[in-house]
């Protein structure tokens, strides 16, 4: 199998840390500087790229694409972000809705439990879980770039861990904006 390499997406329209953000936010000129610069960049070897639907990982994908030349072979919905509840887009913790703190502190000890539309956590794993497998399948052609959103790849590279300890982790590491890393798969996984 070829390397897997996982790409956060650049910059987007009301980001703020610690905010849900809202699923159709596009970049910012910021994030399209950094997609452009990203592209100068990238690891060697790459052969194509996959992403997730959502605007902002699809407009750094076309712009490494454009400036790179290498094909974008699908974009996907799998590969998006974990599906927050409707109810805290655009909001961070000062704000956040009773409904959805009650969820936050039982989440850990019941990853099924869902707040109103938003993912679960093990929903998220599960998610993750089969993004693994279409991405091994896909990097047999060569190497790959998955360009995504935090949570989600930090849930990826944690599979092992568990939905409600790999969630845990991936929110709180520093994945930057167009910060590219090699996915590494642990026995098992």
């Amino acid at each position: 199998m070829a390397d897997i390499w996982l790409m956060r997406h650049a910059a987007y329209q009301g980001h703020q840390p610690g905010h849900h953000a809202h699923p159709d936010a596009p970049l910012t000129d910021e994030g399209r500087e950094q997609a452009r610069h990203a592209a100068r960049n990238l690891p060697t070897g790459i052969t194509s790229i996959v992403t997730s639907t959502m605007p902002r990982a699809r407009q750094t994908a076309a712009i490494l694409a454009h400036h790179t030349g290498l094909p974008i072979v699908a974009a996907i919905p799998i590969f998006a972000e974990w599906r927050a509840p409707s109810i805290v887009h655009g909001r961070g913790p000062d704000t956040y809705p009773s409904a959805y703190t009650t969820w936050r502190a039982q989440r850990h000890e019941n990853p099924e439990l869902r707040c109103g539309d938003g993912e679960s956590l093990a929903d998220l794993h599960a998610r993750a879980t089969d993004c693994l497998t279409l991405l091994t399948a896909t990097a047999r052609r060569g190497s790959l770039l998955l360009i995504s959103h935090a949570l989600l790849l930090g849930v990826l590279t944690r599979l092992s861990d568990g939905p409600a300890v790999a969630f845990e982790e991936a929110a709180q590491d520093p994945w930057q904006f167009t910060e590219t890393r090699e996915l590494t798969l642990v026995a098992g996984s």
